[in-house]
């Protein structure tokens, strides 16, 4: 009788230590929003700013050279990355990523002031490795965010969702603003440009600075990476020490054949395959169609140069809004999400002959309802997958899920410059 009394009195003290607290959970969304800002912010300014690049380099399509330049990049990155999550390390994974984002921004303006903003072959390659910069800094940080996230509260990956397309609203805000000051005055693409590059630089370094030093010792998040290690997660190790709490993991890793009991990756991957497809078809529908499409494939309306930031700004605008509805509403069904995910194909014919024949308003339409798809069916997938596995397990899920991401975000990409090709040029 005794003996089961402890039995019991210890099974209580178990489940109490691994029942996570929540102290600190908003300030914690309100981090992970600043973290997904910051994650896409350099690479939005990139794109935002694409007439002034477009003015710049005329003869060398910019809008998709550069997207065509940072996706290889992003996707190889994360392709290794992911390959090795179980003993990587997060913690600098992030903060690599972070500081990669934060000199490549300074390297723009600094080019751009050395050279006076003329254009110029030389030039475009070296605005061109600023944006390969920008793929190896994605690779390191989407991945690694979403994989750190994934092991705690849906919560924060809504978040850090929300403040990937957050960045976009936020830099389609300051292009219209920057637009409207400095179109009448000498070099206002410019100043808009170094304008841009300048808040990213400051964006950058703030996550930087939040992820080192105030997002580990948030008592939520230490809850959340204590119980991660309990279960054999070998990732935030460096994490906890930075929370100041010293772990030794008791996991025996010499054979590399990761935590025990874990699914391997591969099962994962066959486990969530509808997931991983939905995911690659949602991104390649969306960047065959923006921004390249949106931004050169328009025809002329009566907005004239403000027709192309007035789609983008929708885009992102809705894009947000779509990564707040599963607050209200979340699509956890994986046939009705793979479902959506089809219907959205028949956006393609629906672009091509509203660009041909139709009005400046139904484009404006329909880039909203591109942009309000992609933000609701990619926080529904990546707040649904991970429930019901262990954290090692939801940490390499999150890894593969932002790789299937990029990898449709690079192909449709490929589409986009076969429509390019097609059309001659």
């Amino acid at each position: 009788m005794a003996e089961m009394v402890k039995e019991k009195s210890m099974e209580v003290r178990v489940m109490a230590a691994v029942r996570v607290k929540e102290p600190g959970k908003h300030f914690a969304m309100l981090v992970c929003w600043l973290l997904g800002n910051g994650s896409l912010i350099a690479w939005n300014s990139m794109l935002t700013i694409e007439d002034y690049y477009v003015a710049l380099f005329p003869k060398f399509h910019p809008t998709r050279v550069l997207t065509l330049v940072y996706q290889p990049c992003a996707l190889i990155t994360i392709s290794i990355l992911t390959y090795r999550e179980a003993k990587g390390n997060t913690r600098m994974r992030n903060l690599v990523g972070f500081a990669l984002f934060f000199l490549s921004s300074l390297g723009l303006i600094i080019l751009d002031v050395a050279t006076g903003g003329k254009g110029g072959i030389g030039i475009f390659i070296g605005v061109c490795v600023s944006s390969a910069i920008f793929g190896v800094a994605d690779g390191f940080v989407e991945g690694g965010m979403v994989g750190d996230l994934s092991l705690m509260c849906p919560e924060f990956i809504q978040s850090f969702m929300a403040g990937l397309a957050a960045s976009g609203v936020l830099t389609s805000a300051l292009r219209c603003m920057t637009k409207a000051a400095f179109e009448d005055s000498n070099d206002g693409l410019r100043k808009g440009a170094l304008l841009f590059f300048a808040i990213t630089c400051f964006f950058e370094l703030l996550c930087f600075l939040l992820y080192a030093y105030v997002f580990p010792r948030i008592p939520i998040v230490k809850n959340y990476r204590m119980k991660a290690a309990s279960e054999g997660s070998l990732t935030v190790a460096a994490d906890l020490a930075a929370g100041g709490i010293k772990h030794r993991s008791q996991i025996a890793d010499e054979e590399g054949l990761g935590p025990p009991g874990r699914l391997s990756t591969k099962d994962l991957l066959l486990q969530n395959i509808d997931h991983a497809i939905s995911l690659y078809l949602i991104y390649v529908l969306t960047l065959s169609i923006f921004p390249g499409f949106l931004s050169e494939d328009t025809g002329s309306h009566s907005l004239g140069s403000w027709y192309a930031i007035v789609l983008i700004a929708m885009y992102n605008v809705l894009d947000l809004i779509g990564r707040y509805l599963p607050i209200i509403i979340t699509l956890t069904s994986r046939k009705g999400i793979m479902a959506a995910t089809l219907s959205r194909f028949l956006l393609i014919p629906a672009f091509y002959f509203t660009a041909k024949y139709g009005s400046q308003g139904w484009m404006i339409f329909l880039t909203s309802f591109l942009g309000l798809t992609n933000g609701y069916l990619t926080v529904c997938i990546f707040t649904e997958a991970p429930k019901g596995y262990k954290a090692p397990e939801q940490n390499a899920l999150g890894n593969i899920l932002a790789l299937c991401l990029l990898a449709g975000i690079s192909s449709g990409v490929v589409l986009d410059w076969l429509w390019l090709i097609g059309k001659g040029w």
